[in-house]
């Protein structure tokens, strides 16, 4: 009965760890996208004033942020999944060929 609990402790941890790295990308996600939108915001009202164009920047610049926040979330999601994976060949499960083995 306590073998049990304390192999259960080691899932329950990692389950944990990869839990707070995926809400941590989340929150590099949300925050980057926010400073890029609120960025392109105030430097096209500062363009459109100093220039006179009404507008014209804002938009530009707020739907030109949309791509660019699209490929940060792609960037910081794939370099989030680089670090939480395991990499190289020690990576493969050998496990089911192993009990595979043990059945012959």
């Amino acid at each position: 009965m306590n073998q049990s609990n304390r192999s259960s402790e080691p899932s329950k941890r990692k389950q944990t760890v990869n839990n707070v790295a995926l809400f941590s990308v989340g929150g590099q996600v949300g925050c980057a996208t926010l400073i890029i939108v609120f960025l392109a915001l105030f430097v096209g009202i500062g363009l459109d004033k100093l220039l006179g164009t009404k507008p014209l920047f804002t938009i530009v610049l707020i739907l030109g942020s949309a791509p660019l926040s699209l490929f940060l979330t792609f960037w910081l999601a794939m370099r989030a999944v680089k670090s939480i994976s395991p990499q190289g060949p020690d990576a493969k499960q050998t496990k089911p060929v192993e009990e595979e083995e043990k059945r012959e």
